[in-house]
């Protein structure tokens, strides 16, 4: 990726005009099951990432854009399936039911999406609700053998749209710059930011 024109500082840069503005169906279908089963993924846009070294705020990228990550799932307990959501200053909080991402041409559901929001905090103090929204897309379990292929999830991350001005504010003059000292490439464009948008709904 190092050597794309469209990477530089860890960032990818598209040529003006262009957008990248996957469906759940296509990010599922072609993004997420392709890493799972190691095949050519259609572009390296998507960066592998770990959630819980980072805030939202401090992630790779323009703060104001919409990101997309690779994500290892991280059990919360040795033994259970409940998944650790934890981050550096807070947690990501499931909320409501999750619902499946279906291919359009013969209806097979190949994924689910979970939508978390962002909450400052610990658990047990409840935490504070920030204006981050995660959506997560996990692979639907009876498409391959492989279970442990299904750590693997795909992360878009944003700021919920329709925040107030003065929230939006207070989060820019609250982060700081990025601490990580990793590069990673993700999308430097813009784009609707709503988590209701109907491009991304299933």
């Amino acid at each position: 990726m190092e050597n794309s024109s469209f990477c530089r500082n860890g960032i990818v840069r598209l040529p003006p005009g262009f957008r990248f503005h996957p469906t759940d169906e296509e990010l599922v279908d072609q993004y997420l099951k392709r890493k799972v089963l190691g095949l050519t993924l259609p572009s390296f846009i998507i960066p592998e990432i770990d959630l819980s070294k980072h805030d939202p705020w401090d992630l790779p990228g323009p703060m104001e854009q919409e990101k997309y990550f690779f994500n290892l799932k991280e059990a919360k307990y040795q033994t259970g399936s409940r998944n650790n959501r934890k981050a550096i200053s807070g947690y990501w909080k499931a909320t409501g039911r999750d619902k499946p991402v279906i291919i359009s041409k013969n209806n097979q559901v190949v994924g689910m999406k979970k939508v978390l929001v962002f909450y400052k905090g610990k658990p047990l103090d409840h935490g504070s609700k920030t204006i981050w929204i995660m959506h997560e897309y996990r692979l639907n379990s009876g498409l391959i053998d492989n279970m442990n292929s299904y750590d693997w999830v795909l992360c878009r991350i944003f700021m919920k749209k329709r925040a107030t001005k003065m929230e939006a504010e207070s989060y820019i003059d609250f982060v700081r710059p990025c601490s990580s000292p990793e590069s990673s490439c993700v999308t430097d464009v813009g784009g609707d930011l709503d988590d209701t948008s109907s491009r991304n709904i299933a």
